[in-house]
């Protein structure tokens, strides 16, 4: 039996290799420096977890995989390779991992877990039991993982780090084509180029299906290899799919309707937002592609419940809303302020946002000072460095070009929970978003209102 040990186990990415590869049945085993609640769910599976990086580690292991964030001298991926273990990405290792599969990607700058996680409920609620590999815990699912039991699986195709090409997809889904990680991209032609790469991976007879909405995925179908063919969606009347007849409902939501081929069908969404709209969209397309039942799909997506720290509804005290959203572009956090503001129109938005790293904030800047408007009030924390070292480039500065709705730099979590416990008022609505620890403030902030009620 195969024995692979995977470094960097607490992340989302490999934690969820690991709960497929133990499902499957191999021998697993992991490390990271600091084990997540994803590392420790995998421990009543039979795998085993070191806390911290050591050689020993490695004992047993027929190969090595480790995580983008895992270094050349961490000392595992160097005890593996004196030992003549091979060390591979997860480009690499995913490549012959998953060719058994019908493998159906989903990649762009944003909306990728969202989509990949209602792509995953509705082919497993329309009995197809597909495997999936996501960005994060579906709430209907229950996990970020799972090996499944048919002939699809779903990937969500991470494009840092090129990881998607290590994927030949029979099916490719793209949200959208917007520049980010100038740390591994250094221009916006470079991460198009790399997003053509991928499409150009699709397997003869594959399908692209894309946003007609957005750019920079609306002309992705013109890489196409020639044996492949194309499915659009969006609000443009000549995708393929579009959506029509939008309007909030009693959930929070939307609906909205598709007209395809003379075909009428209604759609009823649980989750904010038209880019909630466009990733079920998205996902109606696939089925279209694929000759699945859209009704079946447009029933399975009315109960969708959304994933981990995707506009995540941490909880509610004495009228005050706290949501976590991994929003950390500057577009996704226009479309979460958007989303917010259509289901709390007439409540006061007050926007945590920590900077995720320094390329980032400093590549996008223009665009992450004008993405408040649909906010009332603007906390910005210090950048977090994620990957990256610290440098003096200053966060307050940023904060003070926030001129068209009141902002404050406030440095430290502890503090701004501090200040948001003091300040808020009865049915405000606090949004924190982040990519990284700042999540923390909505589990902390919760427990002093709960405390301060009681």
């Amino acid at each position: 039996m195969t024995h692979v040990h995977l470094i960097g186990i607490g992340g989302t990415g490999i934690s969820s290799i690991a709960r497929v590869l133990a499902e499957k049945g191999y021998t697993v085993s992991g490390s990271d420096r600091v084990l997540s609640p994803l590392a420790h769910d995998l421990a009543p599976m039979g795998v085993t977890l070191y806390e911290g990086h050591a050689a020993a580690n490695i004992t047993g292991a027929d190969v090595v995989v480790r995580s983008s964030a895992i270094s050349n001298d961490n000392p595992e991926v160097v005890a593996a390779r004196e030992q003549g273990i091979p060390v591979l990405k997860r480009a690499d290792f995913l490549h012959s991992f998953l060719h058994e599969y019908n493998l159906l990607a989903v990649a762009g700058s944003h909306g990728k877990t969202t989509t990949s996680t209602m792509l995953a409920w509705s082919l497993q609620q329309i009995g197809l039991e597909p495997g999936f590999i996501l960005g994060g815990v579906s709430r209907n699912l229950g996990t970020n993982a799972s090996a499944g039991g048919g002939r699809y699986f779903v990937i969500e195709a991470d494009e840092y780090d090129y990881m998607f090409l290590g994927l030949d997809p029979t099916l490719i889904l793209i949200t959208n084509v917007e520049y980010d990680h100038p740390d591994c991209f250094p221009t916006p032609e470079d991460y198009q180029a790399a997003f053509v790469s991928f499409v150009k991976r699709l397997q003869p007879g594959g399908i692209l299906v894309t946003n007609l909405d957005q750019p920079g995925s609306a002309a992705l179908t013109t890489a196409l290899p020639s044996s492949c063919r194309v499915v659009t969606y969006g609000f443009t009347p000549s995708a393929d799919l579009h959506a029509e007849h939008l309007h909030l409902n009693a959930l929070g939501g939307q609906d909205f309707d598709i007209s395809l081929s003379g075909q009428f069908i209604s759609v009823s969404l649980r989750v904010p937002g038209e880019h909630n709209i466009r990733n079920a969209l998205g996902v109606l397309a696939v089925h279209y592609a694929l000759g699945t039942s859209l009704q079946q799909a447009a029933l399975a997506l009315s109960n969708y419940e959304g994933s981990a720290r995707r506009f995540e509804v941490i909880g509610e005290v004495n009228g005050i809303v706290i949501i976590s959203d991994y929003a950390h572009h500057p577009s996704k956090i226009k479309a979460t302020l958007a989303a917010a503001r259509s289901r709390y129109s007439h409540q006061r938005i007050v926007a945590v946002w920590q900077p995720h790293t320094f390329s980032r904030t400093l590549a996008l800047e223009k665009d992450f000072i004008d993405s408040f408007h649909d906010a009332d009030q603007v906390i910005v924390t210090d950048i977090y460095a994620a990957r990256e070292a610290t440098t003096d480039y200053s966060v307050e500065d940023l904060v003070q070009r926030i001129d068209y709705v009141p902002a404050l730099y406030i440095q430290d979590l502890s503090n701004v929970t501090q200040y948001l416990a003091q300040n808020l008022q009865p049915e405000d609505v606090v949004i924190v978003m982040s990519a990284g620890d700042a999540d923390q403030v909505c589990i902390h902030l919760l427990q002093v209102l709960e405390e301060r009620k009681g």
